[in-house]
């Protein structure tokens, strides 16, 4: 700060010796010691009060600018979750469309291959338990649910 040597110092404190007196020197050494101690502790509050204000600021901008991230995230999230509904419908769509196309096409004889098995004794099993299919060369799927009732929790279904 002040580019004060050990001369000048020295110059100082005789020309107090010579002013003040013997007797009056250490109260008025005390007393500006005192009030150095209160500029520095006042400085030292102004300081640190300055370098948590900046700090505060720093923290509302970062906090600014993780909210914006947040926001723009949260839109791509929003676009892409469009586009994938907007994928998946169309992809629906494809396959819908053959599917009607092809059921309105099928002829009698294709709708003859394809045969189904029920059971008159248990209403639940209304599904097909084995399907020929005109894709596969008329194989037969064969059906994958079991016939009895594996654990305690199938029984009650």
């Amino acid at each position: 700060m002040f580019d004060i040597g050990f001369s000048e110092v020295f110059v100082i404190a005789i020309v107090a010796l010579i002013v003040l007196g013997p007797e009056r020197l250490p109260k008025a050494a005390r007393f500006a010691g005192l009030w150095v101690r209160r500029a520095r502790a006042q400085w030292y509050s102004v300081k640190s009060e300055l370098e948590n204000e900046l700090a505060d600021e720093e923290l509302k901008r970062s906090l600014r600018q993780a909210q914006a991230d947040l926001r723009d995230a949260q839109a791509q999230l929003r676009d892409s979750g469009q586009i994938m509904r907007e994928g998946a419908d169309d992809l629906n769509r494809r396959i819908a469309a053959p599917v009607g196309a092809a059921a309105t096409a099928e002829t009698p004889a294709a709708a003859s291959t394809e045969t189904v098995e029920t059971s008159a004794a248990d209403p639940a099993q209304d599904a097909p338990s084995s399907v020929s299919h005109p894709d596969y060369g008329g194989a037969a799927l064969p059906d994958y649910r079991p016939s009895q009732p594996q654990t305690p929790n199938d029984e009650r279904r």
